[in-house]
């Protein structure tokens, strides 16, 4: 018969929170992307209604050098980050911003695009994936998992106006 003393339980104890408490030691690395500015405003709803993510799991590419989105009004005081800024308005309809390149690549022309068959955001060139509408941008798979990278997050805000947004800097 074998006995169990108070030791071999404090050692399975500890064993278990290491097991459970080691994952969550590895903090998400999003700053792999280098901080350039962003400032896109939204100034009526109907501007937001034709240029923002009004529903859940809506989402619109900002990037100010090819004017996308096409008739958006860019201003000089309109800045679309490194690669550009992904618009998401997430499963719980509050609206997230992410710059669209890919953390792994950390290139202005390597970016992210939604998988609408797995509504994921996901990098052609890695293949990473990233949860973008329920998780803030975390890897889900491919490199950046590994790697602990996840898409560097913008600030979205509401304006001093009702109705009015503004993305800003993380």
């Amino acid at each position: 018969m074998r006995h169990i003393t108070i030791s071999s339980i404090v050692a399975a104890a500890l064993t278990a929170a290491a097991i459970v408490l080691l994952p969550s030691c590895h903090k998400l690395d999003d700053d792999r992307i280098p901080p350039v500015p962003v400032s896109i405003v939204f100034q009526t709803q109907g501007m937001w209604e034709s240029y923002g993510v009004p529903g859940a799991t809506d989402y619109r590419e900002f990037i100010a050098s090819k004017r996308i989105p096409a008739g958006f009004p860019y201003t000089a005081m309109t800045y679309t980050g490194f690669g550009g800024v992904l618009l998401v308005c997430d499963i719980l309809g509050d609206p997230q911003a992410f710059d669209l390149s890919c953390p792994v690549e950390a290139r202005q022309d390597t970016r992210i695009a939604i998988d609408r068959d797995e509504n994921v955001a996901r990098c052609a060139v890695c293949g990473s994936t990233y949860d973008v509408f329920g998780n803030y941008g975390t890897p889900l798979s491919g490199p950046a998992v590994d790697m602990h990278y996840a898409l560097t997050r913008y600030h979205v805000n509401r304006g001093s106006g009702a109705l009015e947004y503004i993305v800003v800097s993380r």
